[in-house]
């Protein structure tokens, strides 16, 4: 029989749709299989399709068993690519997501794919992200949702914020023009509050999700067991987190971020303020990513000394490159004996090395830095003891001298949701010049994305509304300015998977009791490039909504699937066998081992 694919496809998936033989039944026995739903950049790839496939087949497998599955799709559609699309062809944003949300699903709908197209939503929808603002809210309400200065990446071109990964070679990723670090007021989500518990429950995934993919989350979280340790420079503390309170005996200098609060004030009482700003303009051109792979450790003495509370002596206090803001409290003890980079910085500026540490067998080594166990030596009554006895026994002594204490410190820092784009989410609060910020009502959400705005690519749009920034107080009704950063499109996509178990709800963002007929997701398929923030965040607001009590599982995501990624690259058979040293007349056993071989090597 001769097969048709365009009539005997369209002709089935006509049928299906008529009959909704894929809409999604509440009764028996369920599976909820959910790829990661897609951004509408304008066509599907074969990216998309490999992913879809394999949801595709878990999905029918499980119809065909008898299960009531939903496997429905969505659209990520907030986002930068919108807004640049519209500075580029002069389009509306809006416009241009719809157009490539109706093509897109024009395509997948020919692919043949199970989804249940009743269940569809675009997270630019007002509907949705209505429910968006509503979270915000609760988040606001509970002291998770806070609003704070904080240096980031700034591109004075393009006059807003840019991620870490939108800095190359110092300069902005779209225009080019060199980034500054400015301090600028954010909106963050305090995540910092479950790092624990996103850690702990991690235990539950093993198994159930990718080692890779587990082991990455635990290294974000970076949860380290250690000191707080205080080293005053006269009358003001410098408060250190080290995982390492076993060498500060070996501590011989103190090391400030250039972005530490105290770094400029400190070089202004030391006589080297001049060459201190200097030095820490300097690093505003650099990325927080860029700054943490620089191999050249490079550093300017502030002119003043710390004392080291264990020994009582005075030692330098410095700024360098090396040390980051974000990380720990912004400041090291410096122990280059047992501290590579420490080390280096000590030997290029002719520092004091001391040893506290020898290996259990042996002497220290006299050109590098020592950094494993060890016994004590130079270290007062602590001398002989294991350096692993020797962390508690030290924070303990110095606890009780009032210069330490036990901390759990994360490497995990909160999240920034503020982006000064338009596409996205409005933020809804407003700033009155007598109440302060205020929330908006949850009566009167959706705070509606204008329409009629004028998108150039230099800051925020929405700055220049007036329609929407002028509005009244909720509190004591006089004029106040709305809020005009919107939402990190990674906010949107931290919920849908529940906002699928009840799309047309009006009233909340889902129903209890049908979330807990659906969740938690049997089978999430997705790229590993997901592997930290999205599923991170996704997490997070899982748990989130158990603690308000909206949900009942604990994690949002039963099982894992990360499928490879599709390459652009190809190569044809002659250059791939020429690639493997095959002559064609080869024997095709040997061709299929060479092939196996090569495959094990990518």
């Amino acid at each position: 029989m001769e097969y048709k694919p365009q009539e005997i496809e369209e002709k089935w998936q006509k049928v299906w749709e008529e009959e909704k033989v894929f809409s999604a039944k509440e009764e028996g026995r369920k599976v909820y299989v959910l790829e990661m739903f897609p951004y509408p950049s304008g066509r599907i790839h074969m990216g998309h399709v490999r992913n879809y496939t394999i949801g595709d087949a878990l999905a029918r497998f499980m119809h065909f068993k008898g299960y009531s599955v939903m496997h429905p799709m969505g659209w990520d559609a907030f986002g930068l690519p919108a807004e640049n699309a519209a500075i580029k062809h002069g389009v509306h944003p809006a416009d241009w997501t719809y157009e490539n949300i109706a093509y897109m699903k024009r395509q997948l709908k020919s692919l043949g794919f199970s989804y249940d197209w009743d269940r569809e939503i675009a997270t630019c929808d007002p509907e949705y992200y209505r429910w968006n603002q509503w979270l915000f809210l609760k988040f606001l309400e509970h002291g998770l949702a806070y609003r704070r200065s904080a240096e980031v990446n700034w591109c004075p071109n393009d006059q807003t914020v840019l991620a870490n990964e939108q800095v190359i070679e110092g300069r902005c990723w779209r225009c080019g023009t060199p980034i500054e670090r400015r301090e600028v007021p954010s909106w963050y989500l305090r995540i910092t509050a479950y790092a624990e518990r996103l850690l702990e429950d991690l235990k539950d995934l093993e198994g159930k999700w990718p080692e890779r993919v587990i082991a990455q989350q635990r290294n974000w979280i970076g949860r380290s067991e250690g000191a707080l340790i205080k080293f005053y420079v006269e009358d003001i503390p410098i408060e250190v987190f080290t995982t390492r309170p076993d060498t500060v005996f070996g501590a011989t200098f103190v090391v400030l971020a250039p972005e530490h609060p105290l770094t400029l004030e400190l070089a202004k009482r030391g006589g080297r303020y001049e060459e201190v700003y200097a030095f820490v303009e300097s690093l505003k051109r650099k990325s927080t990513r860029e700054r943490g792979i620089e191999e050249e450790k490079r550093g300017v003495f502030l002119g003043l000394y710390a004392t080291n509370p264990a020994t009582g002596e005075k030692i330098p206090v410095w700024t360098a490159n090396y040390v980051l803001y974000e990380y720990g409290t912004g400041a090291i003890m410096c122990v280059p004996a047992h501290d590579q980079r420490d080390y280096d910085f000590a030997v290029k500026y002719g520092l004091p090395i001391r040893h506290v540490i020898k290996p259990p067998d042996g002497e220290p080594p006299q050109d590098k830095a020592y950094e494993e166990a060890g016994v004590l030596i130079n270290s007062g009554a602590f001398d002989g003891m294991p350096s692993e006895e020797a962390k508690r026994a030290i924070t303990q002594w110095l606890k009780e001298k009032g210069f330490a204490d036990f901390k759990v410190s994360y490497r995990l820092r909160d999240w920034n949701i503020s982006r000064q784009r338009y596409w996205g989410t409005p933020i809804p609060v407003v700033h009155c010049e007598y109440c302060g910020i205020v929330p908006v009502r949850e009566e009167e959400l959706p705070v509606l994305l204008p329409r009629h705005v004028k998108i150039t690519g230099h800051g925020n749009p929405l700055e220049g509304a007036e329609d929407f920034v002028k509005t009244t107080c909720p509190q004591c009704g006089r004029p106040a300015r709305r809020e005009t950063d919107t939402m990190d499109t990674f906010f949107d996509s931290s919920w849908y998977f529940l906002r699928f178990c009840d799309p047309k709800n009006h009233k909340a963002p889902f129903s209890p009791e049908r979330v807990e007929f659906w969740m938690p997701v049997d089978y999430y398929i997705g790229g590993i490039e997901h592997a930290v923030l999205h599923l991170l965040y996704a997490r997070f607001f899982q748990k989130f909504l158990y603690d308000l009590g909206l949900v009942k599982d604990k994690e949002p995501f039963l099982r894992l699937i990360t499928q490879g990624m599709v390459l652009k690259r190809w190569v044809s058979v002659e250059k791939y066998l020429k690639y493997l040293g095959i002559n064609e007349e080869e024997p095709l056993e040997k061709l299929v081992e060479r092939i196996k071989e090569d495959m094990k090597g990518s």
